[in-house]
């Protein structure tokens, strides 16, 4: 149609603008689109939703059902409502809208925020194959590779690995997003990154928060030849190998397991270098403290020598509690040494000749026990 000066032209206030807005819809939905719609009938097969478009759309029945009675009962004729376009023109011309797929689109911008940010989110492992795990992101499936899952690393064999995995179905794990692709629909996701970053996190508020005195309960991490890594819950703290029991410890796995669950007292806090110092023992009845009512001077004890040196033996008086016998308390003979007369293991009887209760020290003397008072065994006591 070209507009003219001439008698056929047709004049601008004869046209009928509603009927040319009906026959070409401006507003055609796309797939894929959120759209703001009204309640406009609702009927056993389905939802009448109005768009603003030509057509009224129809939510099916089945996509109904999977929001549950509860949120049906809130659909009222009239009422503003989201809808999802699943597809502009189905083979029966009709439009079909989504209630389902408005929380699933919902998921899918959440999840891109959440790449952007860097933000934490749980989620539950649903299921695992040879690649990883399977969570489930809201309304999403997600992928979490096996080189991103915390307890895993490269050295781990395969069979052990499947294992891991397995066991982890149904834990709830901190995850964050790494990767999202709504056309191939791909959510990858990272439990080792989300692990790393909630451990800063929570080491940076242990380390603000945590003061010396204070009791916590915690899970032995590692343990090495010097002490226990204990595990806070977000930050390890080391218990020193002095401060794991009151008796004598050689190393602590006398003691301790990995994965046992313990109390602890907090006895340091360094900030700077980022420690902290933590102790068992402190928490133990401490037998020093009552040890001047159970001995005395000149009293005959008994036990077994638990370490044999140079300048003497110590001697187990009770759980806790160890004696030394200095060399020149061994024998009559000065020139004898430690090992030639003790072996760790053999029970001797000694008499206690000093105690110093502050210092948690018990002196012991072999030689001044009388003939019939010493007996210590001829042969180590052998262990069970």
């Amino acid at each position: 149609m070209t507009l003219s000066s001439s008698s056929d032209m047709y004049d601008v206030e004869d046209l009928d603008w509603t009927q040319l807005l009906d026959e070409y819809d401006y507003a055609r939905p796309q797939r894929g689109e959120l759209r703001d719609g009204v309640v406009m009938q609702i009927e056993d097969n389905g939802v009448l939703v109005s768009i603003g478009t030509k057509r009224e759309g129809v939510i099916p029945q089945q996509d109904l059902r999977q929001m549950g009675d509860e949120y049906l009962s809130t659909l009222k004729v009239g009422a503003p409502i989201q809808v999802y376009v699943q597809d502009p023109e189905n083979k029966e011309g009709d439009l079909v809208l989504s209630l389902t797929m408005v929380q699933v689109a919902k998921d899918w911008e959440e999840a891109a925020r959440l790449q952007g940010e860097g933000g934490i989110i749980q989620g539950q492992v649903i299921g695992y194959n040879k690649g990883g795990l399977l969570v489930q992101f809201n309304r999403i499936r997600g992928f979490v590779p096996a080189s991103q899952v915390a307890q895993l690393h490269g050295r781990t064999a395969s069979e052990e690995r499947q294992q891991a995995l397995q066991r982890m179905v149904g834990q709830t794990i901190p995850l964050k997003v790494i990767e999202v692709d709504r056309e191939r629909n791909r959510l990858v996701l990272s439990e080792r990154s989300a692990t790393q970053e909630w451990r800063k996190a929570q080491k940076h508020r242990l380390l603000t928060e945590l003061q010396p005195g204070d009791i916590l309960t915690g899970r032995v991490n590692q343990l090495t030849n010097f002490g226990a890594f204990i595990d806070l819950g977000g930050a390890d703290g080391l218990a020193h190998i002095s401060e794991l029991s009151w008796q004598r410890v050689n190393h602590p796995r006398e003691v301790l397991t990995p994965g046992q669950e313990v109390k602890v007292m907090v006895v340091e806090i360094d900030a700077e270098r980022e420690r902290i110092g933590l102790s068992l023992r402190r928490l133990q009845s401490n037998p020093w403290e009552s040890i001047d009512q159970r001995y005395s001077l000149g009293q005959v004890v008994s036990g077994p020598v638990t370490n044999v040196a140079p300048f003497g033996a110590f001697v187990q008086i009770e759980e806790a509690v160890e004696g030394l016998i200095h060399a020149s308390e061994l024998d009559v003979d000065p020139q004898a040494q430690p090992r030639d007369l003790l072996q760790p293991g053999q029970t001797v009887t000694a008499k206690i000749i000093s105690l110093d209760k502050q210092r948690q020290r018990m002196g012991l003397s072999l030689r001044r026990v009388g003939e019939t008072e010493r007996s210590p065994s001829a042969e180590p006591e052998k262990s069970a």
